[in-house]
Order: structure tokens, then C-alpha cells, then sequence
């Protein structure tokens, strides 16, 4: 039996577990719990849930309704697989009626980045390389969501096999931004943020090779968070560069992100750059105190020709987190240039698919290019780079010798419109430029939203820390997302 597919038993049980929790439903509806239900967070319903006062199958069907509205206007979903989370939350609400509970994504709908393989569902990576491509096996990843409890909601689109900050280079067409549907939502994880952003699921899981979890976070207003580099398995996961790649949450709220990042954490031994270590409390950020931490702020490069309006929400945040901590102080970083190891591994991927001819053609010849670009590096190059790369990644601890966390804007400049996009590819070099480092680093870093531009665009927060010291990460992070009310707004745009 496919790990999509349930028995008729198993239906018929799901279906009189729903009955049995009826009563606790109307409950729920009789206390203000039958207001929009996909407004409620990760947290929020999951603890619903628990108590009985909600089902899957209801929470289930409240998300499918949203994307069937929504989802023509924001192109987020390439795929939704409607019947099977209806099939899954049907027996997640008999396993609850039962007494048994899988933690706290029990019945909560997700959605996957589309490169994130699933066992009997398309995984695309947006290319039409790749359209017909059916996984037989799930991500380790996603397995540790389906064991968690949560139900897929469906696959969401991105920029072409990851490699972009725009989402607008993608064979089904351009992911829009939530907040203004001219915008691009960033990238590579668009659809995911957006997603988010738009309520079309509760919580989504985006990969992060130089931005592409946080930039997107960023644009659409949300949290985006990447833990220590392994800490996930990234196995299962259509790659760019194994050394940068990170597999993470986006999310409604910090607290989201740390429910959602714990499931998914654990060593894999079939995964090259997979981390055996103590898995990180997470959850014990959250409401933690502040008050001895150290913020450090490096204000070169990251605050460096940024956009003034970014420059100013940033530092009105940093005005927040001087009450919210023991000191600020200006710190410095050194730069690592790991562009051959970036280039070289995301050519090896390709180079058999671009060696055939047919296949070939189905490239974006934007995404072809780019790609080629790593075609003639020599190893010696690749090696020194990898190298350097090791060495920083071992030695980035003494940084945080006399701070706690560091602390910079998500990006240098608001999301672009998709009419620019489409018409001029953009330099995305500046799309990077303030979080490629922590992914050479390999260290936690988070966007939280910090304020709105005068077109009302969001603008996010960074806040990073050493190797493993995710909890540290998430309790600042908590702690400003509760002094400050950005988090809560929604986008007028899909209303």
C-alpha cells in the first residue's frame, strides 16, 4: 500500500471519529472557535485539536477551500492533493478519538517546496524537466512530518530547480506576492511563503541554499527559519550545493517554526553532510528570557547600500531589542567566497540532464545558463574553496565570543514586480548578499517581519547565532515578535 493511499477500514474509521468529535466542534463554534479557521496558528490548532474542540478534517477542509479561491490568484500550489489529506486527516482524527495523539502537528495541514520528493506525488522542482517525475519514496523529511501527524496539503511552486530569488522563472508560471499580486514573493521559496502569507496552508517547509527560505520570509511577511547545516536531512531533496543546502519551516509565527523545525531534525546516515549531535531543545526558546543576551550587529556589508526604508524599520528593531536585551555592539565578520563550491556542485547535479539533448531544451534558458557557469571549474578551485568553506564553518564560534546572536535586515531591498522581472532578469546577487554567509557559516539564523514599506511591502528581521544554538536563535526572535505587532497584520491584496 502507497503511503497516500488508506484502507476502507481506516476511512470508515476516520469518518466515525469525526462523528464522535462533533459535539466538541460545535463547542468550539459556540466560543468564537468557528471563525476562519486557517487563521489559527500551527500552535494554536494543534492544542484545538487536542482538546477536541476541532478535527483535521474540518481544519483539512477549511485549507482546501482557501487554496480553490485563492490559489488562482497567487499560483502558490503546483500541485494540491485534496483526497489524500482528507484521507489523511480522517484517520489522524480516528487515531485522536482514540486517545492516541502524534505530538503537536497532529492533524495540522502543511505543503512542501516542490523539490521535496513524496512518494506518489509529482516533484517537479518547477522545471519541466521534471514534470512527470512521481518519487517512489518520501524525504526522510516528510517522513518525519507524516510520522509527527501532519497532513499534506499538496506541493508548492518555486523558482526553477531552486536556482533564483524571483519565483517568476518557474514552468508554471510566476508565484505572486500575497501582499501586492504585481510583486514577486522572492525565492527560491515563493510558493511556500506565499502559501503562508496567504493562509492556504498552516505552516509550509522551503529549502535554503543562499536565501531561498528567508528572502522569501521576508517578502511575504512571514517567518522563515534554517537551522545548524545538517541538523535536517536534506536527502530526498532536488539539490543545488550539498554544502549550502538547508531544508526548513516558513510560518505564521516564531513558535510555528520551532514546532515545525523539531519534527523534522534528526540525524540521517544517508546523507553526506548530515550533523550527529544532540538535537537542539527548540522548543525551550520559546518565552525564554532575554535579558543577558548580547546582540551583535555587523554593519559591514549588511547595512551597506540597502534601501532606506529597510534601514530605518531595521533599526527602529533594534531599538526594540535593546529592551529586550543586555547590550548592542558593532561587530565585524569575515567574508568566505564559496561561489566555486556553489557552482561546481549545482553544475554536478545537471551535468547528465544537460548532457541530453532533449532534456536540455526543457530548461528555462535562464536556469540553463546558470547553471553552465559552473561547468569548467577546476577541482583545484572547488577543493580550496571547500576548504576555506570547513575552516569557517569550524572557527565561526570564536565570533560569538563576546556576543549572543548577531543581528542584520533579511535583505537589501523590497520585492520587485513581476513586469521588471520578467522583462530584465535581475542582478540577484543583492538578493543574497545579507544571508549567503550564514549558509557558508552553516549556523541558525531567522527573518521575522519588522515593518512595512510606504507601498506596504513587508520587510524583515535577521537574527542568527552560533553552530546548534537554534533555542538562543528562536527566543529573541519570540521575544521581539511578542513586543512588536508586525506579524499580525494580513495581506489586502487576497482578502
Amino acid at each position: 500500500m502507497k503511503r497516500d493511499e488508506f484502507s476502507r477500514r481506516e476511512v470508515v474509521a476516520g469518518t466515525l471519529a469525526v462523528a464522535a468529535l462533533a459535539s466538541g466542534a460545535a463547542k468550539a463554534a459556540a466560543t468564537g472557535g468557528g471563525a476562519d479557521l486557517t487563521a489559527l496558528t500551527v500552535a494554536e490548532a494543534s492544542r484545538r485539536i487536542a482538546a477536541r474542540e476541532l478535527t483535521s478534517v474540518e481544519l483539512t477542509r477549511a485549507y482546501l477551500e482557501r487554496i480553490e479561491r485563492l490559489n488562482p490568484r497567487v499560483n502558490a500550489y503546483i500541485t494540491v492533493t485534496g483526497e489524500q489529506a482528507l484521507a489523511q486527516a480522517r484517520v489522524l482524527d480516528a487515531e485522536m478519538a482514540s486517545g492516541r495523539s502524534r505530538g503537536v502537528l497532529h492533524g495540522v495541514p502543511v505543503a512542501l517546496k516542490d523539490n521535496i520528493d513524496t512518494a506518489g506525488v509529482r516533484t517537479t522542482a518547477a522545471s519541466a524537466v521534471y514534470a512527470d517525475r512521481v518519487p517512489t519514496e518520501d524525504a526522510p523529511v516528510v517522513r518525519r512530518l507524516r510520522d509527527a501527524g501532519a497532513v499534506f496539503l499538496g506541493k508548492l511552486n518555486m523558482h526553477e530547480f531552486a536556482y533564483g530569488g524571483t519565483c517568476v522563472v518557474s514552468h508554471y508560471g510566476p508565484v505572486r506576492n500575497p501582499w501586492d499580486l504585481g510583486y514577486t514573493p522572492g525565492g527560491s521559496s515563493g510558493g511556500s511563503a506565499a502559501a503562508v502569507a496567504a493562509r492556504m496552508c498552516a505552516a509550509a517547509l522551503g529549502t535554503d541554499t543562499a536565501a531561498s527560505i528567508r528572502f522569501p520570509a521576508a517578502c511575504c511577511g512571514v517567518v522563515g527559519f534554517k537551522a545548524t547545516h545538517g541538523l535536517a536531512s536534506i536527502r530526498g531533496i532536488v539539490p543545488l550545493s550539498e554544502m549550502h543546502d538547508h531544508v526548513g519551516p516558513l510560518t505564521r509565527s516564531v513558535e510555528d517554526a520551532a514546532l515545525v523545525m523539531t519534527a523534522i531534525a534528526g540525524h540521517d546516515p544517508l546523507d553526506p553532510v548530515s550533523l550527529r549531535a544532540e538535537l537542539p531543545r527548540m522548543a525551550q526558546g520559546i518565552g525564554a528570557d532575554t535579558k543577558g543576551l548580547r546582540i551583535g550587529v555587523p554593519r559591514t556589508p549588511f547595512f551597506q547600500a540597502i534601501d532606506p526604508e529597510i534601514d530605518a524599520a531595521v533599526g527602529a528593531a533594534l531599538e526594540v531589542l535593546g529592551g529586550l536585551a543586555r547590550s548592542i555592539a558593532d561587530v565585524s565578520l569575515p567574508g568566505v567566497d564559496s561561489f566555486a563550491v556553489l557552482s561546481a556542485e549545482i553544475f554536478q547535479y545537471h551535468a547528465a540532464l544537460l548532457a541530453d539533448p532533449a532534456k536540455r531544451a526543457l530548461y528555462d534558458p535562464i536556469t540553463r545558463e546558470r547553471i553552465l557557469g559552473g561547468a569548467n571549474i577546476p577541482s583545484t578551485q572547488y577543493i580550496e574553496s571547500r576548504r576555506r568553506m570547513i575552516i569557517a564553518r569550524n572557527s565561526v564560534g570564536t565570533y560569538f565570543e563576546k556576543v549572543d546572536v548577531i543581528v542584520t535586515p533579511t535583505s537589501m531591498a523590497p520585492p520587485i514586480a513581476i513586469a521588471a522581472a520578467n522583462a530584465s532578469p535581475p542582478d540577484e546577487s543583492g538578493m543574497i548578499r545579507n544571508t549567503l554567509p550564514f549558509n557558508v557559516y552553516g549556523i541558525p539564523t531567522i527573518s521575522v517581519p519588522c515593518g512595512f514599506t510606504r507601498a506596504g511591502m513587508p520587510i524583515g528581521l535577521q537574527i542568527s547565532g552560533p553552530p546548534l544554538a537554534e533555542a538562543r536563535v528562536l527566543s529573541l526572535a519570540h521575544a521581539y515578535e511578542r513586543a512588536t505587532r508586525w506579524h499580525q497584520r494580513s495581506p489586502s491584496a487576497i482578502s
